[in-house]
């Protein structure tokens, strides 16, 4: 068998039906819009969430309590393992984790997190940090400051 010899398996391919092309084609004038109304008509689209006129499912469902969503603070999260990459003693800002490509943007702030094992004594510069990362760099002699 060569490339050249495949064929698709019988009735897997089914032919596009083709519409509007005047009247004969696909049995009728419509072109499979049905009849008359506003879905027959070109530039048609309803709006997300319509149910015909009746009240839509977002409006008939109770809006209570509060959401923070809007306010919420976003940090970017760094492990202590990331933190190996620096030499010992080194001292560890926003700007130089940007610098090294340890984050990208930086949202709210930076928050160090405890998971992996610190190995070095830095001093870290931060908006956050976990009790556990803070207990570790501590540990290792380093300084955890909170900007």
């Amino acid at each position: 068998m060569k490339l050249h010899e495949l064929k698709s398996a019988e009735g897997s391919r089914k032919r596009r039906k083709i519409v509007g092309r005047g009247p004969g084609s696909n049995w009728g004038k419509t072109a499979g819009s049905g009849e008359n109304g506003q879905k027959s008509r070109s530039g048609y689209s309803r709006k997300t969430g319509f149910e015909g006129g009746q009240l839509p499912l977002y409006r008939r469902l109770p809006k209570r309590g509060f959401t923070n969503a809007r306010f919420r603070k976003e940090y970017v999260v760094i492990n202590l393992s990331d933190l190996n990459k620096f030499e010992d003693g080194a001292l560890i800002t926003p700007e130089i984790l940007k610098e090294m490509g340890l984050v990208k943007n930086g949202k709210d702030g930076i928050k160090i997190l405890g998971n992996g094992k610190l190995e070095k004594k830095l001093t870290v510069k931060a908006h956050k940090f976990s009790s556990a990362s803070k207990e570790q760099i501590e540990k290792l002699g380093g300084k955890v400051e909170v900007i």
